[in-house]
């Protein structure tokens, strides 16, 4: 893909086919109860030996809806600035 990630972050794809987007978020996200929930929906969809880029096949508009709710409980702590798509 070419695109630099800030250092603390990761990129991740998010749905399933033509829906597919890239974004790219704090890496504090992995340990958050709510992406945690999403990573196992990945696991039940791909196992674990998928390959490359972490792949969550949520759609996008749920992916949002996560995200939103991880940076207000967040909202105080300092975010890295990789809020990308």
């Amino acid at each position: 893909m070419g695109r630099e990630i800030p250092k603390g972050c990761v990129a991740i794809m998010v749905g399933q086919g033509e829906e597919q987007q890239r974004f790219v978020v704090p890496v504090m996200y992995l340990n958050h109860p709510f992406f945690i929930q999403l990573l196992k929906e990945a696991e039940e969809e791909y196992g674990f030996d998928h390959k490359g880029t972490i792949t969550l096949p949520c759609h996008v508009k749920e992916f949002l809806y996560v995200q939103s709710k991880i940076d207000r409980e967040n909202y105080v702590t300092n975010h890295a600035g990789c809020f990308r798509v």
